[in-house]
């Protein structure tokens, strides 16, 4: 069975790949295979065509080639919260929270993470169409590439003003001296509610659900268990990271996860559904509201 993710080299998604690096899907009877299919339209296309039957991703890019969910499923969250920083080259001598240095600027962002931005933006009281120009950074989207990873290179040869991306660019941007952190969501930053636009998720298909009645709670029960092994030997993630990552990110990843533990929650709550759902329309991803039973796996 196929696992697919957008982006290996980060922090983002580590659980799930955590998961099958440690054993435990395949403890649960599934032996997911992780595979890198970027960017994340082509991660979620590959679940609605069965060429994946797993995806670890931003959950609310499964709307794009599946309209109000149709055939999909949300199995659990992989953690608690929009996880995306928003970084500026250090040069601006942009302040934390302080998002008027966006204002004219040139930020680098990926298809449907710019989405969150963008919607962060306009509760913000920014025209993100008018007043600061979002895109793909040019040359990011290959099946290799590391957008984070890239877009804090490009921050250093100032093709850019800014990026949104993971913590994994933000940290090198930050530890290279080319970046500053403006926002970070997760800890307090940005206008109330945007802690709950989105989050990173293990996403199904009611085909494989289908197949596997059980393979939901399996592979709740698999991302608990990694959680858990990580909490409490977060070395694991340097073991794991110096097995598939190149040295440079390697030697971060332990740190990034440290961080990432107090998010660590497989739960998809109302409260946390209701905040993805109310964004997803506010981003024009769904014309209407989606039930949480029609969409959140049992």
């Amino acid at each position: 069975m196929k696992l697919a993710f957008p982006d290996m080299i980060s922090n983002s998604y580590f659980p799930a790949l955590a998961a099958a690096e440690l054993g435990f899907f395949a403890r649960e009877g599934l032996p997911l295979v992780p595979e890198l299919i970027a960017p994340a339209g082509k991660t979620f296309a590959a679940l609605a065509d069965g060429e994946a039957d797993f995806v670890a991703a931003e959950a609310h890019a499964a709307l794009g080639p599946c309209p109000r969910w149709a055939g999909t499923r949300l199995v659990c969250a992989l953690g608690q919260g929009m996880y995306w920083f928003l970084v500026m080259r250090a040069d601006i001598g942009a302040r934390r929270g302080d998002l008027s240095c966006v204002r004219g600027r040139r930020i680098a962002a990926a298809p449907f993470v710019e989405l969150g931005l963008r919607q962060l933006l306009r509760d913000s009281g920014i025209d993100p169409e008018t007043e600061v120009s979002i895109a793909p950074l040019e040359g990011s989207l290959g099946p290799k590439v590391n957008i984070g990873v890239t877009a804090a290179q490009a921050l250093a040869d100032r093709r850019i003003d800014g990026f949104w991306a993971n913590g994994m660019g933000a940290e090198m941007a930050v530890r290279r001296g080319v970046g500053t952190v403006v926002l970070d969501v997760r800890r307090g930053d940005g206008p109330p509610g945007a802690f709950d636009y989105t989050f990173a998720a293990l996403v199904t298909s009611d085909r494989v659900l289908r197949d596997r009645p059980d393979a939901a709670a399996a592979t709740r029960r698999a991302i608990a268990a990694a959680h858990t092994a990580l909490r409490e030997n977060v070395g694991l993630a340097g073991e794991i990271g110096r097995r598939l990552f190149p040295p440079e990110n390697a030697a971060l990843i332990e740190e990034l996860i440290r961080r990432d533990l107090p998010f660590y929650d497989t739960a998809i709550s109302r409260r946390t559904y209701d905040g993805l759902d109310r964004f997803c329309r506010d981003t024009g991803l769904l014309d209407v509201s989606c039930p949480y039973e029609a969409v959140v796996a049992p």
